[in-house]
């Protein structure tokens, strides 16, 4: 039962983590929104690149983009969460928690795509975030794709010998 609890602390570790990303981006609108809006723009890459083409400037996309973002955040948190009270609810009963384990994998990839796919895949790569000094959050994504992913793979270990 130990270990079960120490996998339920694990996946609501994440799901804190996403709701307080959620929480910063709209009681910090306007600094994050900054940051979307330099990435998606293209604005503070290399000077000469000729990826340039690809940007989007329009402040409406810019600002959905940053919604999306906010809700996803938000929904990742939210199913963690649930996940987690299922977990705990579970814990006494190795069969009752490998049923309650798919909710939690939901969540955790939700992140992972966040993550992986959105900050890394399109903004990193698509928007050449790589290549801004200033505007780079590849570092973060980064941070959080690792903490994921070993919850990920804890969580989905053998609870039993």
């Amino acid at each position: 039962m130990a270990v079960r609890l120490c996998k339920a602390a694990l996946v609501a570790t994440v799901a804190l983590l996403f709701l307080l990303f959620a929480f910063g981006n709209l009681t910090d609108y306007g600094s994050n929104r900054a940051f979307v809006q330099h990435v998606l723009s293209m604005d503070t890459i290399f000077p000469d690149s000729t990826l340039r083409w690809r940007a989007i400037t329009d402040p409406g996309l810019q600002t959905a983009a940053y919604w999306l973002i906010i809700a996803w955040e938000l929904a990742t948190g939210l199913v963690l969460a649930v996940a987690t009270v299922r977990l705990v609810a579970a814990s006494r009963d190795a069969g009752a928690f490998a049923t309650a384990k798919p909710l939690a994998v939901v969540g955790l990839t939700m992140g992972l795509l966040l993550y992986g796919l959105g900050f890394v895949t399109v903004g990193g790569e698509w928007f050449a975030m790589w290549q801004s000094h200033d505007w780079n959050g590849l570092e973060g994504a980064t941070r959080f794709i690792v903490l994921g992913g070993v919850v990920l793979l804890v969580l989905l270990a053998p609870d039993d010998r």
